[in-house]
């Protein structure tokens, strides 16, 4: 099929739809009804000869057809995308579009605040969507602009994900006011006769601060493992247990929870983190804009 015969429109409106699962939502993003996304998808199901999308159950689901367009679809579509930007410009006070960060979700209580004080007071058109990163598939998905920018880890990427680091934060200790056995300090004796709280998403897998114990032949007892720090926060609150994070994590917790924060009692190596792009948005004006946002927003964080 000769791309001649193809309207572009139908591509963003394919992109759309596989994006977010359902001709509905694809219109709430695309602005427009459902009728008219049900006949872009109509006319490109018969240019391509494929209805790209079954419905099973409440859902509809890619066919193969759709799974093998997708990647080229949003990799020109990111291409045109950046190259438009570069022609016309990028002005945040005028610009309408919506971001795609991937990121922790521990980060985002942290970064996200800043961040969203200086997006509103100079782009009062720009929506923020933040994502749970997939390390496996970041090359994939910030080369075909579902995710502009992400924060993560020293990935092993290769040289066309570029990357500038951001400094590593010190680790903190959150203990509640009171603590029968702290006294306002902590040396690492004391830190491991106590029991602790370690926060992770996964079900299995030691934290950083485990990790260098381990290497200096120390362990200390893990008490309860839970998913989320306001939760931990609480328990720490309440208990006499300790739990170990970012310092700036620690800061905006002890606002909420009757606890105190107390310096991490070991030297420990840095991990940094970075914050990742496609090597198409280098030149990018809106992904550079984004860029400069995120890096300000990291650095508050101090």
């Amino acid at each position: 099929m000769h791309p001649s015969r193809i309207d572009l429109n139908l591509l963003v409106v394919f992109e759309a739809i596989y994006a977010e699962g359902g001709v509905t939502q694809a219109g709430r993003r695309l602005n427009l009804t459902q009728p008219a996304i049900s006949h872009a998808l109509g006319r490109l199901r018969h240019a391509v000869n494929d209805p790209l999308f079954v419905r099973q159950g409440q859902s509809i689901i890619p066919t193969p057809v759709a799974r093998q367009m997708i990647g080229p679809v949003r990799q020109s579509l990111q291409g045109l995308k950046a190259t438009l930007t570069q022609v016309s410009g990028f002005d945040p006070a005028t610009a309408r579009m919506r971001f795609t960060i991937g990121m922790r979700d521990v980060l985002e209580s942290v970064v996200l605040p800043a961040l969203m004080r200086s997006i509103t007071r100079q782009a009062p058109f720009v929506d923020i969507a933040v994502v749970k990163n997939s390390r496996r598939g970041l090359e994939v998905e910030l080369a075909a602009g579902t995710v502009d920018v992400a924060v993560d880890v020293l990935l092993p990427l290769p040289d066309v994900v570029h990357r500038a680091r951001i400094p590593a934060q010190p680790l903190a200790v959150l203990a509640r006011k009171g603590h029968p056995r702290l006294r306002g300090k902590l040396d690492l004796k004391t830190y491991l006769a106590q029991e602790h709280i370690v926060v992770s998403s996964r079900r299995r897998g030691q934290p950083v601060e485990d990790h260098e114990l381990s290497r200096r032949g120390q362990h200390r007892h893990v008490r309860l493992r839970c998913q989320h720090y306001f939760a931990a926060a609480r328990v720490v609150g309440e208990t006499d247990l300790l739990c170990t994070m970012t310092e700036p994590l620690a800061r905006i917790l002890v606002r909420l929870a009757p606890v105190q924060i107390l310096p991490f009692p070991l030297k420990m190596p840095t991990f940094d983190t970075f914050l990742y792009w496609h090597r198409h948005a280098e030149e990018d004006p809106a992904n550079r804009w984004l860029r400069a946002q995120m890096l300000q927003a990291l650095d508050a964080r101090s």
